[in-house]
């Protein structure tokens, strides 16, 4: 299949300026306009970047795209051109886009070249009326006497202004037509302009159905329908590309689609894709737009399982102890720490009757992950059957950081996307990460760590585990714990966990992480365990809810808490103040693992016949917790 684009190639000059008022007017509505008068030697041009528009953008997408086009009258080819040079000695029409930190200003010329229309030498299948287009009534007596020599070409129009009766005759032979929403028509100055803006959407309206609607794609700056089907539209790049080049780019890949025989939901979501994420200099390839049509898909599965991790009054089960933190637990109470006694250890904690009432999913190890319950099944499986979502820890412990030997960063990145396609194929559905931050005071007071250094790697750190995370097809979930160890005052902490939230957001969004797709697991804000005076509940549910408000984004899937070495009733209680204190524009549960294992530990104390004591104490924390978010 191939294109023949009727257009104009025009060469868009954009000039990136600085906004100093002097050379501005501002009109009566107090909007700031170029003062064309003004001396260039006083102003700032910060960048000057040409790139062809036009007709020349819907080419470029059609051929990045796999159709094969061309311009009539041009030789301009994107494919075969090492930079898209223009063969022959066309004339093109020069825009100049004025572009400020306010807003985006256009420099058109009053007459743009006129579209000219050779005959094609080879066959063509399609005949594309590009929106650049400055018709004459030469180019479409030429249109029209070929499409009755070649019965097969199908003609496509992009028509900017359908009440325009003027090209009725090339209209009515379209098998396509693409039409800009007209829902904001310029008033007459001559009547008033609401009035005529209304007669103006009703003449639209009746023209509208003078038209196959199977024939009609409609095009905004918000969105693109087609018949029933419409896909929403978010650019708001103006300094990287004019609105006019975004509904090149998509009526350009409509058509493209369309002509390869895609559906229309497809079609519609790969244009949405390719204006959401073309350059100025290039749009995308269809390779790289089905591949990220299937990110997107994946990405909305990971919404809903992210909204079922932090679902209804249910919490996380952290039982994800490594080594080392297993072995002193077990030291502690003099139990042997070897593999089946920590099998046998985390089977009871999942084998609890009714475990699903009170938590949606469980953070497992990795050795854990591999071990299996009494009669065979493996722990993944035997969750997953228990409708309990299992996860997995990823990161692999804290290490020094050179440059400041008092805090640290955690490791594990290394490997990670191996890691994280086994664990998928498993059947673990999402993951955690930790990073720890102490806070430490000088001897006058002042705060010494963490310092931004730190917050700012572990929080690159963060990023990039969750981003790889959702490119596994799993769920981050992201721990910036601040330590309850400490002599810092609550306002400390507060300040302390707001700064690292608004550095690991920062980086979050450097990546692009899909936050609807990703948890928060966070500390609780709360005077450091050596303050002197233990913050009370109340204190602890208004600092913390204020923090969160303030610094976590509302797009975010949830919050969930992390106990950080408090009691397990301190943190159940704290849990509830917290709660008390909503509602939040995110939903807020627990993740314990010490405040929920410990009174189970103590019960179960390495001993078989001690198991359903320590699954009633367990159960019991569970219970606590459930209850602790509904008040």
């Amino acid at each position: 299949m191939n294109v023949l684009v009727v257009g104009s190639v025009i060469k868009d000059v954009y000039l990136n300026i600085d906004s100093r008022g002097e050379n501005f007017e501002v009109d009566a509505e107090g909007v700031k306009w170029l003062d064309l008068g003004f001396n260039a030697s006083e102003h700032h041009f910060f960048s000057q970047v040409d790139n062809y528009g036009g007709a020349a953008v819907t080419l470029e997408v059609l051929q990045r795209l796999g159709v094969e086009a061309k311009i009539s009258g041009s030789e301009l080819d994107f494919l075969r051109e090492e930079d898209g040079r223009m063969g022959g000695d066309e004339q093109i029409s020069h825009r100049y886009v004025l572009i400020t930190d306010e807003q985006t200003c256009y420099l058109a010329p009053s007459r743009f070249q006129k579209a000219t229309f050779s005959m094609p030498k080879e066959p063509t299948d399609y005949i594309f009326l590009d929106r650049s287009a400055v018709m004459t009534e030469v180019v479409e007596r030429q249109i029209i006497e070929y499409l009755n020599n070649s019965p097969r070409t199908k003609l496509v129009i992009y028509a900017q202004n359908l009440l325009d009766r003027k090209w009725d005759r090339l209209l009515r032979r379209a098998s396509l037509i693409f039409v800009e929403n007209q829902d904001k028509i310029a008033a007459n100055p001559d009547t008033p302009g609401k009035k005529t803006t209304e007669m103006k959407k009703t003449e639209f309206t009746r023209r509208l159905e003078e038209f196959d609607k199977r024939k009609l794609v409609f095009l905004s700056d918000r969105q693109v329908s087609y018949l029933d089907i419409s896909e929403k539209i978010s650019v708001r790049r103006v300094d990287v590309m004019t609105h006019l080049s975004a509904y090149s780019i998509v009526a350009g890949t409509v058509l493209g689609c369309f002509i390869l025989g895609l559906s229309v939901e497809e079609s519609l979501k790969l244009a949405r894709l390719n204006v959401e994420n073309a350059k100025l200099d290039s749009s995308l390839s269809l390779a790289r737009l089905e591949e990220m049509m299937e990110a997107e898909k994946l990405g909305e599965n990971l919404e809903l399982t992210a909204a079922s991790l932090v679902h209804g009054e249910k919490g996380i089960l952290a039982a994800d102890e490594s080594g080392g933190s297993i072995h002193k637990k077990f030291e502690a109470m003099e139990i042997p720490d070897d593999y089946e006694t920590r099998r046998e250890y985390r089977e009871m904690l999942i084998t609890t009757e009714g475990l699903g009432e009170y938590v949606n999913g469980v953070i497992l190890f990795d050795e854990t992950a591999r071990q299996r319950v009494g009669t065979g099944e493996n722990f993944v499986d035997y969750l997953t059957r228990k409708m309990i979502m299992p996860g997995i820890k990823v990161d692999q412990g804290l290490e020094k950081m050179k440059e400041s030997p008092n805090e640290t960063y955690t490791k594990g990145l290394e490997g990670l996307g191996e890691r994280l396609t086994e664990y998928h194929e498993m059947g673990l559905r999402f993951a955690k990460w930790r990073a720890a931050f102490n806070i430490t005071m000088d001897e006058n007071g002042g705060l010494m760590t963490p310092t931004k250094k730190a917050m700012v790697r572990n929080a690159e750190i963060l990023a990039e585990y969750a981003d790889e995370c959702q490119k596994h097809g799993i769920v981050p979930i992201v721990e910036p714990e601040v330590v309850y160890d400490g002599e810092h005052s609550i306002e400390t902490c507060a300040r302390v966990t707001a700064e690292v939230l608004d550095v690991l957001f920062d980086e979050l969004e450097k990546k692009k992480v899909k936050l609807e797709a990703c948890i928060l697991k966070v500390n609780m804000v709360l005077a450091g365990k050596k303050y002197g005076r233990e913050s009370t509940a109340e204190e602890v549910g208004e600092k913390t809810a204020e923090v969160l408000k303030t610094h976590v984004p509302r797009e975010l899937a949830g919050v969930v808490f992390l106990s950080g070495g408090q009691t397990p009733e301190q943190a159940t209680e704290n849990l509830a103040a917290v709660e008390k204190n909503g509602p939040f524009p995110w939903p807020v549960t627990f993740s314990f693992a010490r405040a929920l294992q410990g009174p189970a530990l103590e019960k179960w104390a390495g001993k078989e016949e001690n198991v359903a004591e320590a699954q009633e104490a367990f159960r019991e924390r569970l219970i606590a917790n459930s209850k602790a978010l509904s008040m």
